[in-house]
């Protein structure tokens, strides 16, 4: 299996990097209307009615385009697909791209430059940009925050985050203690890191930034799996789980939305979830960590692949898609990286289950202090390297140091290439 995984990673970058040879646009000798396909990773019903929405409202005023469908590709297989729809000749006219895999993207070649918008924040579109061009609208930047169940915390006898904020004691070891509490006493779940399972190691980025770690360079060069604020803060994920009891351990699956759990670490798209909620809830910034307070961003862009049939089209359709009107219709979903939409007027409006309160503290003060999450080019085989080395680490009496630096001896030859 993992032998597997690594060849697709493998083959997928490989693909990848083919893609910026040469376009695959054929307008100039296409008759009628054109259609337009844009891959995305939601199968949201929500999600894919607003799409749909917008798109009908663009074709109204654009008779020369025909169809435009949104093809939902599961969020595991993801780029693999999508660089082997690229590499197979069938390349969709526009996709979603991860911020993990950006750099490869945009120094590929693989997508066509686009307008960059006055309005946009630099923080924002710097992941997609190169050489002072812009390869990827930034259409969601969403930092992560908690989501409380505020009952299993009362009934743990435990003070809520919303009070120990107020107390200035928002702090990891505070977090910890309420999930080991409410594990304890309720015999739910305690913290949850969303689409963490034991195998997708990079969602601990949620985590380790509270102690200013980072899983290589900024320059992407050197590892730091084995640097100490590194093993600090995954010794104290081992702990959390195998010692305090603090989070759910692996093959246990734990839903927060369903209320099995006491807090969960997520971006604020998941509140919809919460709409029917049996339970009562809150949403506070990530804990304090020994580097202080932080955020940490998960961003995706739209790019207009190269080797699109329509590619003008396509960028027609982009800035249509992500235009001020629109993108406050998006960010009911997707936090928008428009200066002038980060208010907590316009946000209230797109999330009315969220309070203007959370959103200054989770999304609007998150986004201006907040890092993307990590990025590397030749991402999907580093990702599957790390997670392979890793394996030995999820056991109670792991040496966490010494899988730390088995990790770095496995990436060390990547990073350097």
């Amino acid at each position: 299996m993992k032998l597997r995984l690594l060849t697709a990673a493998v083959s997928a970058t490989a693909l990848l990097a083919a893609a910026g040879c040469g376009g695959g646009s054929d307008e100039a000798t296409s008759s009628g209307p054109v259609d337009l396909r844009m891959t995305i990773w939601s199968a949201n019903a929500k999600h894919t009615a607003l799409f749909d929405q917008i798109a009908a409202a663009y074709k109204k005023d654009h008779p020369d385009v025909g169809k435009i469908s949104f093809e939902s590709i599961p969020f595991d297989s993801y780029t693999t697909a999508l660089t082997t729809q690229i590499g197979g000749g069938n390349a969709p006219d526009l996709a979603w791209i991860l911020e993990s895999t950006a750099p490869d993207f945009v120094s590929s070649g693989a997508l066509e430059p686009i307008d960059k918008d006055a309005d946009l924040l630099p923080t924002a579109t710097a992941t997609w940009e190169q050489d002072g061009k812009l390869f990827a609208y930034p259409f969601s930047t969403s930092p992560l925050g908690v989501f409380v169940n505020t009952d299993l915390v009362a009934a743990a006898g435990r003070p809520t985050p919303a009070q120990q904020i107020t107390a200035g004691k928002w702090t990891w070891d505070e977090a910890v203690a309420t999930g080991a509490a409410v594990q304890a006493k309720t015999g739910k779940g305690g913290i949850v890191v969303g689409d963490f399972d034991f195998k997708g190691w990079d969602s601990l980025n949620s985590i380790w930034a509270g102690w200013g770690a980072r899983p290589w360079s900024e320059d992407g060069k050197t590892c730091g799996f084995d640097q100490p604020e590194m093993v600090e803060a995954i010794t104290f994920v081992h702990k959390m789980v195998f010692t305090d009891k603090a989070m759910p351990g692996p093959g246990r699956t734990t839903d927060f939305f369903a209320g099995d759990a006491s807090m969960v670490l997520t971006q604020i798209s998941r509140a919809a979830l919460l709409e029917k909620a049996k339970f009562k809830w809150d949403l506070v910034p990530l804990p304090k960590g020994p580097a202080g307070d932080y955020s940490v961003v998960g961003q995706a862009g739209i790019g207009v692949l190269k080797r699109g049939k329509h590619a003008d089209e396509a960028k027609k359709f982009l800035a249509y898609f992500t235009n001020q009107e629109n993108s406050a219709k998006l960010a009911q979903f997707f936090p928008p990286p428009r200066k002038s939409q980060l208010t907590t007027d316009i946000l209230a409006k797109a999330n009315p289950l969220l309070k203007p309160a959370q959103l200054q503290s989770v999304v609007i003060d998150g986004i201006e202090r907040g890092d993307i999450k990590t990025s590397h080019t030749g991402y999907a085989e580093l990702q599957q390297t790390v997670r392979a080395a890793l394996d030995p680490l999820w056991k109670p009496d792991a040496d966490v140091k010494g899988v730390l630096s088995g990790v770095c001896a496995k990436i060390n030859p990547l990073l350097s290439k």
